[in-house]
């Protein structure tokens, strides 16, 4: 069915043609900007010789600090993460895995890094079922022992440092370790985020000690001290990847799990070791949309936009009813094949160059009508919530850096060996429990990972480099990024700031299927009328707080060499250059 129907069908109902398209039809937006950039919460920041984007500013100050002592654009986003895993450890850390998207000026080429750890070897299914103590169990647990992979970050640290990085990693690492050892203050976001995360995860041991200083979680403007971490992070200092995988801090969390019914061991540490692998890409009305293949999700993003390039977006008007209906259907459509096809390559392998076609794309748009899909079965191509940091930086040799980096669900685990400082992340509980499937449980597997960063080019040169966190959310945040951009011609500021939306209740690659057609979740901003259609046409809209995301972005512009810098208003963040 096509749109044109779409719009008799809205008549039907007392609505014209025009509200979908017109003003107002979408958000209500504010009309005092002087600059009429009707979304932005506030101008982009311009600057020449380099450009940071954080969730948080003292990280965002870190980058900046080591850009100007002549560091790289890499240097820089290792610092800042680093910093974050200590004043926002709600959604990162040394515990958890990265990913990156690195633009090399020199070679001129992007680079890609799947940071991801395995799951323990020694651990099978049929000890994990044992463990989980139900044989009809069908999934992993979220907290304790049994979710834990192997860390990946550090590696990855090290693995991009090495190939990309001007100043030594101690001097790298050193504003984060002088953070965790004399203390920093928490924001008022994330200390709402922690004392969440704290009553949950206080029952497992160690944790309580390390994040809950006085018995409970730091409170807005309380300084927050975090020896263990500065110890560790001194380790990965001198010693570089062996200071954590290898020695007195492996030992430990070895140690750590075994006594408390967890199965990562010195072996699995010692043995791990991040990727380095070719982004792929679509091309999205003459932009190249970059994203890393799976076990990420990133290539929903470059789905959704496959099948979302054959309308006239910029037509039907940014928040109008018509284009909130295409991009939810098309997310359905794009994460039933992330259901169906996305988990480790190495025990899975799935046909991207098949996914991202243009004949398959236009094979999934049939399917779109003026309906909401209640269920939508993955493809048969031709074979031929979480919390997450996401930060990007810039410097003056055009080196550009996307990389995300979380511990999956808020602080993680809750598993806190003693002593180090960091909680290990619970990825693993992203594998599916029942066999025979892309994204099954086995030991030393990948799981389905959440965290993507993302990279734009044009005719082969940099474009922009951006995010955004948020599990599920990422990939439709990644595709409204780049349409906010290119059909609604907005700023790297206000692409961020405009009201997103958010579909949930779809398949999902741990077994779970869409029968009702899941819930469409609107932020504050779209019009009372935009609502009624869409329900109208089937669609259950929600109401949620939190769920958005949190962005970062940093676009270049090569003729006038500037960078314009945009950061996520709904959370801390804070985008700087000089």
């Amino acid at each position: 069915m096509t749109f044109h129907l779409l719009r008799t069908a809205l008549a039907a109902f007392g609505l014209s043609a025009s509200v979908l398209a017109g003003p107002s039809a979408g958000p209500t937006a504010p009309q005092d900007r002087v600059t009429g950039r009707a979304f932005a919460t506030r101008s982009e920041v311009i600057a020449r010789r380099g450009m940071a984007a954080t969730s948080q500013p003292l990280a965002t100050q870190a980058a900046l600090d080591i850009l100007k002592a002549g560091g790289s654009a890499m240097d820089a986003a290792i610092a800042a993460n680093a910093v974050l895993g200590h004043v926002e450890p709600t959604g990162n850390g040394i515990g958890g895995d990265l990913f990156a998207i690195v633009w090399d000026p020199k070679e001129r080429k992007l680079y890609g890094y799947n940071g991801s750890g395995r799951s323990p070897m020694s651990l099978t299914r049929e000890k994990l079922i044992e463990a989980i103590g139900d044989p009809d169990a069908e999934t992993i647990p979220k907290y304790g022992p049994l979710p834990v992979s192997v860390p990946g970050c550090v590696d990855g640290w090290c693995a991009l440092h090495d190939r990309f990085g001007k100043l030594p990693l101690d001097q790298v690492l050193a504003p984060a370790i002088a953070s965790a050892r004399g203390g920093a203050p928490i924001t008022e976001l994330i200390a709402y985020y922690w004392n969440l995360g704290s009553n949950r995860l206080k029952v497992w041991p160690g944790f309580e000690e390390v994040y809950m200083p006085g018995g409970r979680a730091p409170r807005k403007g309380e300084v927050f001290a975090n020896p263990g971490l500065a110890n560790t992070l001194e380790a990965v200092a001198k010693q570089g990847r062996a200071g954590f995988y290898e020695g007195r801090v492996a030992k430990t969390i070895a140690d750590y799990m075994a006594a408390n019914g967890g199965f990562l061991s010195e072996e699995d540490l010692r043995a791990h070791q991040g990727e380095w692998v070719e982004p792929v890409s679509v091309n999205y009305r003459g932009y190249d949309v970059w994203e890393l293949p799976p076990n990420g999700q990133g290539i929903a993003a470059l789905q959704m936009l496959q099948i979302l390039e054959g309308y006239d977006i910029a037509a039907m008007g940014f928040g109008s009813a018509e284009y909130v209906h295409a991009f939810t259907e098309a997310k359905k459509l794009a994460f039933a094949d992330r259901a169906r096809f996305y988990a480790d390559p190495a025990f899975a392998p799935a046909p991207v160059a098949e996914l991202l076609s243009d004949a398959y794309a236009e094979e999934r748009r049939g399917l779109i009508g003026e309906k909401a899909m209640k269920s939508t079965p993955a493809g048969n191509p031709a074979l031929g919530e979480g919390d997450t940091i996401y930060l990007c930086t810039a410097d003056s040799s055009g080196m550009m850096v996307s990389l995300i980096q979380s511990n999956f669900r808020g602080m993680g685990s809750g598993m806190t060996p003693p002593g180090l400082g960091f909680c290990l992340q619970d990825r693993g509980e992203l594998f599916d429990l029942v066999p025979g499937r892309p994204n099954s449980y086995a030991p030393g597997k990948r799981p389905f990972h959440t965290i993507i960063p993302a990279f734009i080019t044009k005719e082969g040169e940099p474009y922009m480099t951006f995010g955004l966190m948020g599990g599920a959310t990422q990939p439709q945040g990644h595709v409204q990024i780049v349409i906010n951009m290119i059909d609604f011609d907005m700023n790297v500021q206000e692409a961020g700031d405009a009201p997103r939306i958010v579909h949930t209740g779809s398949q999902q690659p741990t077994g779970q299927t869409m029968e009702t057609g899941g819930h469409l979740h609107l932020e504050s901003g779209f019009s009372q009328e935009v609502q009624r259609a869409l329900l109208r046409m089937g669609h259950k809209l929600q109401r949620a707080n939190g769920i958005f995301g949190g962005y970062q972005g940093i676009r270049v512009d090569l003729e006038g060499g500037v960078y314009f810098g945009g950061s996520e208003s709904r959370k801390d963040g804070q985008a700087a250059g000089y």
